[in-house]
């Protein structure tokens, strides 16, 4: 063949031949498999971002030690959750639970609302209480939860997320109620027991470990005590006493600087008593110039804090209070008012006297004051709650409110505790006359 080509092509044609051929080789050879494989692995590892090099030390993801890898685990926690259950769906997931409590098989409303909150995508303005019926009928039927979500994807999120909001609020517990009210068994066991006539209460004895070992009950007169299985949640504002309210978790503020509302405000009278929503101990009070007077509860399990703000000028707080103290569900904390808005204590700059009551979830300690803070909306909760609103009672004395019908409540460490009660109300002065509101 008679190739007019300049030996320079050729050359050049041949080279790039050897190349070509080189590289096909390699590609085929084990050590082109690694080096695939090596390019799909950081392709992953950029992607995923836990498994890579340490931009700091140069360290492979292997290369770390088991400890910061535990480390790493324990901070996989919930950063946020979005609570759009309706009281409609809390209440039909409430009455299977109380109505099963002493059945062989006892529906569990968490587990019931986390299913559906799975299957709506947390939406329940799709909710429909056939949907509810269908998945109890199935668990009464024998069917097990765990078996009916192996499949879905988020129901352990769900169930994790609702529990945070939801675990303090059904429960077992005693509560003091009216003779009258009081089912036979209950009054056979007072007739056996004998009315002492003393004031209702439980005096206690402590072991060396500081654990409660030995309670003795004592009967009101003319009040039976009962254990019940039920809501042990109250709703914020005492029975008796209006208020008004709507959603409006999430509109904008503007004192300060610019931000979202995250909370829930129950407009009513300056002096309406607030009451603890659920059993825990007061973390924080004091002034804050946002809220005012206010107090911050947490519960026992440490997931829900409580935030209760704008409380009354002069007279805020239940005179038995102090930071630590140990409070029960249905206790009177403190009284609603419309201090705030200012660096100034004690300083009604709010225009219209309301509770602003909070509940915030906490995964991590490191969410109670940081970036990753969840405060859930609780304008739903609130409305479930209203069903079981705590009935009070002045001293004038005092003029501090009490409870009517004490409870006692099983999750507050070292037992049952008596709030208690102010000989005076030294140091506390009112603004305004206490509101006498009977409807």
């Amino acid at each position: 063949m008679n190739d007019n080509r300049p030996p320079q092509f050729v050359k050049l044609v041949i080279s790039l031949e050897c190349v070509l051929l080189a590289a096909f080789l390699i590609l085929l050879s084990p050590v082109g498999n690694v080096i695939s494989d090596s390019v799909a692995v950081s392709g992953q590892v950029s992607k995923e971002g836990d498994e890579g090099a340490n931009a700091a030390t140069g360290e492979s993801g292997s290369e770390k030690s088991d400890k910061e890898k535990e480390g790493a685990r324990e901070k996989e926690y919930i950063k946020w959750v979005d609570f759009q259950v309706t009281k409609e769906a809390m209440q039909q997931a409430f009455r299977y639970d109380v109505d099963t409590c002493q059945s062989e098989i006892h529906l569990n409303w968490i587990e019931l609302l986390a299913y559906l909150g799975a299957r709506y995508g947390g939406d329940f303005s799709r909710y429909m209480a056939a949907d509810m019926k269908v998945i109890a009928e199935r668990i009464l039927g024998g069917e097990k939860m765990e078996d009916i979500t192996k499949d879905m994807k988020y129901y352990s999120y769900y169930l994790e997320a609702y529990g945070a909001v939801l675990g303090g609020m059904v429960g077992e517990f005693q509560v003091e109620i009216p003779a009258e009210e009081a089912p036979e068994f209950a009054l056979k066991e007072r007739e056996e027991n004998g009315s002492t006539g003393e004031t209702g209460g439980w005096d206690s004895t402590h072991g060396d470990n500081g654990n409660e070992t030995a309670r003795e009950r004592k009967v009101s007169d003319g009040n039976v005590w009962v254990t019940k299985y039920g809501l042990k949640a109250f709703s914020p504002i005492a029975k008796n006493y209006p208020y008004n309210d709507y959603d409006d978790f999430g509109v904008a503020r503007s004192y300060g600087f610019k931000r979202q509302h995250l909370g829930h405000d129950m407009m009513g009278q300056v002096g309406t008593p607030v009451i603890a929503v659920e059993s825990g101990y007061v973390e924080a009070m004091g002034w804050n110039q946002y809220g005012g007077w206010r107090l911050g509860i947490r519960s026992f399990d440490g997931k829900r804090y409580y935030y209760y703000a704008h409380l009354r000028k002069n007279f805020p707080y239940h005179k038995s209070l102090q930071e630590g103290s140990v409070v029960q569900a249905g206790d009177v904390i403190g009284y609603l008012g419309r201090t705030g808005y200012s660096r100034t204590e004690n300083t009604n700059n709010i225009d219209e006297p309301h509770l602003h009551f909070g509940i915030q979830l906490i995964f991590d300690e490191s969410q109670k004051d940081g970036n990753n803070e969840i405060w859930i909306d609780c304008y739903e909760i609130t409305r479930f709650l209203a069903m079981n609103r705590a009935e009070t009672v002045k001293k004038q004395e005092t003029k501090e409110y009490y409870r009517v019908y004490q409870m006692v409540d099983p999750v507050i460490p070292g037992g049952p505790v008596e709030q208690r009660m102010p000989e005076n109300g030294e140091g506390q002065t009112e603004e305004e006359t206490t509101p006498n509101i009977t409807g």
